[in-house]
């Protein structure tokens, strides 16, 4: 009986852990690493990787997994998400609900092992990241909440070694935030006529996919101008501009592969292209060091 219980919990966990695309926490770790690096100007200590993981890879379950439950009734309206764990039942409420408790447990664990200041900012970085599945309720500033929700990741980084704030976290968050709102922007394009039917607020439900492709396009170049501003401010070597080249070339890339009259390509931008931005950044980052 104990066996049977231990792989039906094995079995929920399996599908949380699929629901929320917990291997994707790989692509938002490099932000955190980024503010960490640049604090520490290298790597800091085992310890501190090793938390401030923990507390990434906690959050992001948190963000996820409390977004899957807030929109359960609404992702089973919408063709595009009616197959999710939640609105078909191989998952029920309650236990999206524990394994939301269960992060923000982590994460504020984590959170106390890095330095007071952490634990103190941590209660109010959740409730940004829990509250942001609410804001297409009523505004269109939706994706510029996504995108300051994972801008807290690199600030996070930072703090956790520095102990305080200074203007690299805060021009990397600037970026961060005008990359993950503005590629949101994109990704909304599939639900445009979902999201006028029921109400919900967005750039290509409110202006139309085309103009919401040129959005996303100047929060690009938004990025890719803070980033280089970057440079000076952290007193970064070549070796980061060589990687600042790289990833404007592949956001350059990640846009030709969306078109107003075709999102078939839409995922590779997202799960694969933003992926690579993020790694690279790192990388050169750390060498530019």
């Amino acid at each position: 009986m104990a066996q049977l219980r231990d792989l039906g919990t094995r079995s929920v966990i399996a599908r949380i852990a699929e629901e929320i695309r917990f291997e994707h926490s790989v692509f938002a770790l490099p932000f955190a690493y980024l503010g960490m690096i640049l604090a520490a100007r290298g790597l800091p200590t085992l310890s501190q990787v090793l938390w401030i993981t923990v507390a990434m890879v906690a959050a992001r379950t948190l963000a996820m997994s409390a977004n899957r439950l807030i929109d359960r009734e609404l992702d089973a309206r919408n063709p595009r998400t009616s197959r999710r764990a939640l609105p078909t039942g191989r998952l029920t409420s309650r236990q999206m609900l524990l394994a939301s408790v269960a992060s923000l447990a982590v994460f504020l664990f984590a959170a106390a092992q890095l330095n007071p200041l952490c634990l103190a900012l941590a209660p109010f970085a959740a409730a940004f990241v829990v509250g942001y599945s609410y804001t297409k309720r009523f505004t269109i500033l939706s994706h510029f909440f996504l995108g300051l929700a994972d801008a807290i990741a690199p600030v996070g980084g930072w703090l956790a070694v520095a102990g305080s704030l200074s203007a690299e976290p805060i021009v990397l968050a600037l970026a961060v935030a005008a990359w993950i709102g503005g590629f949101d922007v994109i990704y909304a394009c599939q639900d445009v006529e979902f999201d006028r039917e029921h109400g919900l607020h967005s750039i290509p439900a409110r202006y139309g996919i085309a103009t919401a492709l040129r959005v996303s396009s100047w929060m690009h170049i938004f990025t890719a101008v803070a980033l280089l501003a970057l440079w000076p401010i952290a007193h970064l070597g070549y070796a980061y501009l060589v990687g600042w080249a790289i990833s404007c070339a592949l956001l350059v890339y990640e846009h030709r592969l969306v078109r107003p009259d075709d999102l078939s390509k839409l995922g590779i931008a997202f799960f694969n292209v933003n992926g690579y931005i993020a790694v690279v950044l790192f990388v050169f980052t750390y060498l530019g060091l």
